[in-house]
């Protein structure tokens, strides 16, 4: 076989290769610098190869080499905490090698080759073991245990297995045949790792975000897009998912993301603490950069490299969350590529096959049952950033077609201060009747009512609000003023949230429920007043109502809950008397 041959002809990042024998997807270095590439097609007798580099200054005739190995990642102890680009390079490595700026043809290992993990066997010799078996612990950080694991396609009975310190390339673990266990593999980022089988998605992602639990909920092991236009707030709503939802990894994704936004996060995401254990968030994190300003092939391969280390901790049995912001950038990387290859374009010039891709990527989230039987979820969460805010070009219709949930960011409500500024009119979410058991089980039977109630009466404030344009609030049938005064409470109490603030950037579903709950009863102590001839404007005026929008930042949350819910009571009370009292007045006279 041919495994060397010469630059035939380039056109930006794709280089047409002649003289070598290749498969498709084969990794080859290309140039006298050695830049790595990949193999995207194959014509004849050349081969067409996208670069992960910038090819400026290479020249026909240079020399190419094929290495016969797919697009890998190391997959071991030591990817917790790591910086990568969109190949796995670990960038604070390339910062030691060369300073702020990459150079070309450098490469450096995934994983350290070099520091020794502390390997704790759980089987033992004799025992048989499969793909997927754990065979041994790592301590990894200190909250997250990495689970060794045979590799899926190895199976067999130990012969050996060893105890004590050892690089990520030692052999821990030797089988009857001879075949030999590391604690490292490597894996082909677009070829998915297997599982079992896939669980039903009736389990949901808790965020401890009011408006995503309460009225749009993703399942574990779902999917969700957050498409918004520029300062809507996506970074900050992704940030607050990688921070309190209840899973124990989480890979973030910098997707052709501007430069300095992309540094935000890089500063940032060190610093934010763990809720769970108040040690810093990066020590159940992984960050794969890859800027607007990298090459766009690297772009393009760097959803794959985080969604393989995804699927790697779920096998361990952890639930991971997935940041992928955002795939718009992708899109318009394979957009790029397409035109270089002078692929017939679809709509807006991206490539026929983005809705393929687009599946591709989100039909590797789940909620699984690992080859060991063990049960892990990947929940794949990307932001979309359509231009100009238009929900109507290629990638968010085809993103919608795909994805389950939908969190549509509004920049009107961001321009009012209402955060997160998920617009509740346009977002949707198809797990709702999924997750219903569950809810019932461990939050209230009453719960899918209080949230069908709410929608519904945000949806009646929305049609009210046409109305009150022309004429004004004080033109509508008391009843109506009502509505759109328990509709007020319901934005600002329940759907706001302050992700600065200590106590309510984080709401637990109890507190969730019982916030819509005592919404639910003003609303009907105050139709039941209004019935009994209390006039509208005594009720509003109330000042049980006022003080239930300061309970959510209350460190005694069901204390100051009961003062006024108790307070409520009373108002409420004296407005029914003193209506009573006019009456008995009125029928004297």
């Amino acid at each position: 076989m041919v495994t060397k041959g010469e630059i035939y002809r380039i056109s930006g990042p794709v280089v047409t290769v002649q003289g070598i024998n290749t498969s498709m997807y084969d990794v080859v270095k290309v140039g006298n610098e050695g830049l790595m590439g990949e193999v995207i097609g194959i014509e004849k007798d050349k081969s067409i190869v996208q670069v992960y580099e910038e090819t400026a200054g290479i020249k026909p005739g240079e020399p190419v080499e094929n290495t016969g190995l797919p697009l890998s990642v190391e997959l071991g102890p030591g990817l917790i905490e790591s910086i990568y680009d969109g190949i796995q390079r670990p960038l604070p490595i390339l910062k030691d090698k060369m300073g702020d700026f990459i150079e070309r043809g450098v490469t450096a290992d995934g994983l350290d080759h070099e520091k020794l993990w502390e390997f704790k066997p759980v089987v033992k010799a004799g025992d048989k073991v499969s793909g997927g078996v754990v065979i041994g612990t790592v301590q990894e950080t200190p909250n997250v245990e990495h689970r060794v694991m045979v590799p899926p396609n190895v199976s067999g009975t130990v012969d050996e297995i060893k105890s004590g310190e050892f690089t990520v390339l030692d052999t821990v673990c030797t089988l009857t045949d001879g075949k030999e266990i590391q604690m490292m593999q490597k894996w082909p980022v677009r070829m998915p790792r297997p599982v079992n089988k896939k669980l039903t998605p009736n389990v949901p992602l808790i965020t401890g975000q009011r408006i995503l639990d309460g009225l749009f909920p993703v399942a574990k092991g779902g999917t969700a897009a957050i498409p918004g236009p520029f300062g809507s707030g996506k970074t900050v709503t992704q940030q607050q998912l990688a921070k309190w939802s209840d899973t124990e990894i989480v890979v973030y994704i910098g997707c052709g993301e501007r430069g300095n936004e992309m540094a935000d996060v890089l500063t940032e995401f060190p610093e934010l603490e763990d809720p769970k254990t108040g040690r810093p968030l990066m020590e159940r994190t992984v960050l794969i950069a890859n800027t607007s300003n990298m090459p766009v092939a690297a772009r393009e391969a760097s959803v794959y490299t985080g969604i393989t280390i995804a699927e790697y901790y779920r096998d361990m049995g952890y639930d991971v969350s997935l940041m992928a912001d955002s795939t718009s950038r992708w899109a318009e990387a394979m957009r790029e590529i397409s035109s270089r290859l002078e692929e017939m374009p679809g709509e807006e010039g991206y490539p026929a096959y983005l809705s393929a891709r687009l599946s591709e990527f989100y039909e590797r989230a789940g909620r699984v049952e690992s080859l060991a039987g063990l049960g892990g979820s990947i929940t794949i969460i990307g932001a979309v950033s359509p231009p100009g805010g238009d929900f109507s070009e290629p990638v968010t219709q085809n993103t919608l077609r795909i994805v389950k949930v939908f969190w549509a960011l509004d920049a009107k409500l961001a321009q009012r201060r209402h955060f997160p500024s998920i617009n509740w009119l346009n977002s949707y979410s198809l797990y709702t009747k999924g997750l219903t058991d569950w809810y019932n089980e461990n939050v209230s039977p009453d719960w899918v009512k209080l949230r069908d109630n709410a929608m519904d009466l945000l949806q009646q404030e929305s049609e009210l609000q046409d109305i009150v344009q022309l004429v004004g609030s004080d033109a509508l049938p008391p009843d109506q003023q009502l509505t759109l005064e328990i509709t007020r409470l319901i934005r600002e109490i329940f759907l706001q949230q302050n992700a600065f603030h200590p106590v309510d950037t984080f709401c637990p579903m109890d507190r969730q429920f019982k916030l819509m709950d005592t919404i639910q009863k003003f609303g009907d102590k105050a139709h039941a007043a209004l019935d009994s001839g209390v006039m509208i404007n005594d009720i509003i005026k109330l000042e049980s109502k006022d003080e239930l929008s300061k309970v959510r930042f209350d460190d005694d949350f069901d204390g100051a809950l009961k003062v006024v819910l108790d307070k409520m009571d009373k108002e409420f009370d004296s407005l029914k008397s003193d209506t009573y009292s006019s009456g008995v007045s009125e029928g004297a006279e």
